[in-house]
């Protein structure tokens, strides 16, 4: 819970679009961070539990949108020691809205927090650094401005896709705040594989499945152009290209909105002054593989800190990531689970079963 004496500082939820060379392209696109807002709170009115949203501003003066969700109607004796908050990360070009199906259940017993990451959704879009390294430093020093700000001690970490690297990242550097890591199909473990040679030597190509066409869309651009400027370059074409290359975030939420309120929702995300995606790119060589693979670096997490990789089992991300960071962590408490009848967006295609593991983990942390 946050701490009456460092609660984080709140700011209206309404914002106004900024200024840049980018500044013509609202009339061209139909879209606004107003429209994204409308768009949000469509999403978040299905959620039960006492949810506070707002603006976390950080130290550099940048902002990050901010959900809390709490379950009052739990009374708990006041000698007893708070839960470890749940802190949830979302992957590229994703957003708070997304986790739709997870927060209620999620934060019957603890807090649970989500943020869109910097770059991203309804938070600042500063500009990034064309250096890899310090385009990832810029992300995880904002998660950990942002968890200064909103004054958590320690927390139970959980990343999907890029918010799983950065994840990652985040618990090596400040490992005395991450009691547990979640890494739900992280982006960006495995090194590129090497090409064969002609004499049929080198390393063997690493295999997984093939990515959905909307990934081979992105990944086809992402070395000359930012990941989605195809969105925004097609005008108001926009929001049917979102449709068409992402069909499956309508049937995924389906028996919530009967409309295209989930794809309208990732063309606001995504159609706005890119930023995060900027950052992204820099970290990132041809055809999407990470210029510094984190297996090269998940031995510096401690010994002492829990892991937990979730796959989904029918996902184009190769779980075999997994089971070598397994490997260079053997004597730590490093699993490996896949959930069946789930692709990449493990916690909407099987929310129930994604629920269940998650909260066996919070509950063996407290």
């Amino acid at each position: 819970m946050d701490n009456p004496a460092t609660i984080a500082p709140v700011q209206n939820d309404c914002e106004t679009e900024t200024s840049s060379a980018w500044s013509w392209w609202p009339s061209w696109r139909p879209t606004s961070m107003s429209l994204l807002k409308t768009t949000e709170s469509k999403i978040l009115a299905c959620i039960q539990n006492d949810l506070w949203a707002r603006f976390v501003t950080l130290q550099n003066q940048y902002r990050i949108w901010t959900l809390t969700i709490t379950n009052k109607a739990v009374r708990k004796p006041v000698e007893q020691v708070p839960k470890t908050p749940l802190v949830m990360v979302h992957g590229f070009g994703g957003g708070v809205g997304l986790w739709i199906r997870n927060l209620d259940a999620l934060s019957r017993s603890r807090p649970v927090y989500a943020f869109d990451l910097l770059g991203f959704g309804r938070s600042s879009r500063p500009p990034f650094p064309s250096d890899a390294a310090k385009a990832e430093e810029q992300f995880v020093d904002s998660i950990e401005q942002w968890r200064q700000s909103v004054g958590l001690e320690n927390m139970i970490l959980l990343g999907h896709s890029l918010g799983g690297y950065l994840a990652t990242s985040y618990a090596i550097q400040y490992p005395s705040r991450v009691s547990h890591l979640i890494l739900v199909d992280p982006w960006g473990f495995p090194e590129r594989p090497k090409v064969q040679n002609q004499q049929g030597q080198g390393t063997d190509v690493v295999k997984r499945p093939s990515p959905p066409r909307w990934v081979k869309a992105i990944l086809a651009v992402v070395t000359l152009f930012n990941p989605l400027a195809v969105i925004r370059a097609a005008g108001p074409l926009g929001p049917g290209l979102v449709n068409r290359f992402r069909p499956d975030f309508k049937r995924k939420f389906e028996d919530l909105f009967d409309d295209d309120t989930m794809t309208q929702y990732i063309y606001h995300c995504n159609a706005q002054t890119p930023s995060g995606e900027v950052g992204f790119r820099a970290m990132t060589e041809s055809l999407g593989w990470a210029k510094r693979p984190m297996l090269d670096r998940v031995h510096q997490l401690p010994t002492s800190m829990p892991v937990t990789l979730l796959y989904g089992a029918q996902s184009w991300v190769d779980s075999s990531s997994g089971y070598k960071m397994a490997q260079i962590r053997s004597h730590s408490n490093t699993r490996v689970l896949l959930i069946n009848e789930a692709s990449h967006h493990v916690y909407a295609d099987q929310p129930g079963e994604f629920n269940r593991v998650v909260e066996n983990i919070c509950k063996s942390v407290n």
